[in-house]
């Protein structure tokens, strides 16, 4: 039996990322899987929020004394998505690629807060080790910001759509599902 090519749609958050697996040609996806996959060690607090451990050091020296607990994240990362790709395999997938949703890179130095500073640097860092669990699982990935803007499809294709995936998919179906979806779904046309 063939294996069903799908792809991942990761929308990163703080300790997290919220997976929407689609299958199915890019003119009418087919949702396969919606899942929370975990970033962090409950049992290793800074992983949690590493910026917020380290954010009353000058930036320079939080940027070493952060490095750690960065190496256990991706180490998480890659073991979550790892599993979620076995998952997906038991199922009759094969997973074709890895489409990641969050910030863009931007000048963290630049912001006078170290709380703000911590947050957005959370930011980055969670999107960052995504690249890198995806890498490390020999998976062809790609990065957005804005999914929907690389759709390339009418609007109201869009939201119809959406609107059909999630009601296959059922509760929850929040902006952080969509923009997953959407990004699996630019990738399955990639």
């Amino acid at each position: 039996m063939k294996k069903q090519d799908i792809t991942i749609g990761l929308k990163s958050k703080t300790g997290r990322a919220i997976a929407v697996a689609l299958g199915g040609p890019a003119s009418s996806p087919e949702f396969i899987i919606r899942k929370e996959v975990l970033l962090y060690d409950s049992r290793r607090p800074a992983t949690m929020q590493p910026f917020h451990e380290v954010m009353e050091l000058p930036w320079s020296e939080g940027l070493v004394a952060v490095q750690p607990a960065i190496e256990a994240i991706e180490e998480i990362a890659t073991a979550s998505l790892a599993a979620l790709i076995e998952e997906l395999r038991s199922r009759g997938c094969r997973v074709a690629a890895v489409a990641i949703v969050g910030p863009a890179d931007r000048k963290l130095e630049r912001i006078g807060s170290p709380h703000i500073r911590a947050h957005a640097a959370e930011g980055v860092l969670f999107r960052r080790v995504l690249e890198v669990a995806a890498k490390a699982n020999r998976c062809r990935s790609r990065s957005f910001v804005d999914p929907a803007a690389e759709l390339k499809a009418p609007p109201n294709k869009v939201t119809k759509v959406l609107a059909a995936l999630g009601k296959t998919a059922g509760s929850p179906w929040r902006s952080d599902e969509k923009s997953a979806a959407m990004a699996a779904w630019a990738t399955l046309r990639a």
